[in-house]
């Protein structure tokens, strides 16, 4: 549709755009472009607290716009649109995409421990770990690419999501057999454990220490429970109903409310009586 322009109309005629809908759509995606970045840095603060290696935290970072890069062009190849859907699935493929490289870069950490290079390391572990980075894909993969065989309105709305949110899975596990064991050749470096220890060192270490505590704890409490089949399936039976429960006034659906408090009211009036019947009524 071409657009309206004031010249067109007759003199002293003027238009106004009554409501716009396209304001809350481009409103809609800043936000959630918003959240992609903040995700995007949330996942690395997170990868470098638990590596505590800025090396090792750069692998797995890359992988991120790697994986969505990729998934831009396979979008483009089935006509998928840039839509609130395809960027919660870009949002949500953020913290997924890293798995697999994160699997490698650890791999590669426990060889170089070893004594190896990074070179004899990143080879080693690649050979060791591909099938399990593989599954990982399949896995991750299987539980999105069935939604997009639904049907109906549901299958019109989940296709693109599901597609997309599956294809980055399949693009982080290509990137994590090829780009991360390459990048682990060449960034990555023994660790000295003979140097000085620095403030950042000494935060890590007591990060280190209050963890184990914490997962010491969480695995004691686990061993004295699992064992008690009635503990366990009464926590289950309990999760289960407040999960029921909650459901009654949570959002169940995934589709973003789009409510905009607007009324919309279509009056169809009567059509005028041409003048003569209406002269005639008058008469009777």
């Amino acid at each position: 549709m071409e657009e309206l322009k004031v010249s067109s109309f007759p003199p002293g005629m003027e238009y106004n755009m009554a409501y716009d809908v396209s304001r809350f759509l481009d409103a809609s995606i800043s936000a959630v472009l918003t959240t992609l970045i903040e995700a995007f840095i949330l996942v690395g603060i997170v990868v470098f607290i638990f590596l505590q290696d800025w090396r090792s935290t750069l692998i797995p970072v890359l992988a991120v716009p790697v994986a969505l890069v990729g998934t831009f062009a396979f979008m483009n190849m089935l006509d998928f649109s840039v839509n609130l859907l395809t960027l919660f699935a870009l949002v949500l493929a953020i913290g997924i995409v890293v798995d697999n490289a994160i699997v490698v870069v650890e791999a590669v950490h426990v060889k170089m421990e070893e004594g190896m290079n990074a070179m004899d390391a990143t080879i080693s572990a690649t050979k060791e770990i591909a099938g399990a980075v593989v599954a990982i894909t399949i896995v991750m993969s299987a539980v999105f690419i069935p939604v997009a065989f639904l049907d109906g309105p549901v299958g019109v709305f989940y296709r693109q999501f599901s597609l997309t949110l599956a294809i980055s899975i399949v693009i982080s596990g290509v990137n994590a057999l090829t780009l991360t064991p390459a990048l682990c050749a060449i960034i990555l470096k023994p660790h000295d454990h003979h140097k000085k220890k620095t403030i950042i060192d000494r935060a890590f270490q007591s990060f280190n220490t209050g963890f184990e505590r914490l997962t010491n704890g969480y695995v004691g409490i686990l061993s004295k429970f699992a064992t008690r089949t009635t503990v366990t399936f009464g926590l289950l039976f309990l999760f289960v109903g407040l999960t029921f429960v909650t459901s009654k006034f949570l959002p169940t659906g995934f589709i973003p409310m789009e409510d905009q408090g607007m009324v919309y009211v279509s009056v169809t009036t009567p059509q005028e009586q041409p003048w003569k019947e209406r002269k005639k009524y008058w008469m009777k």
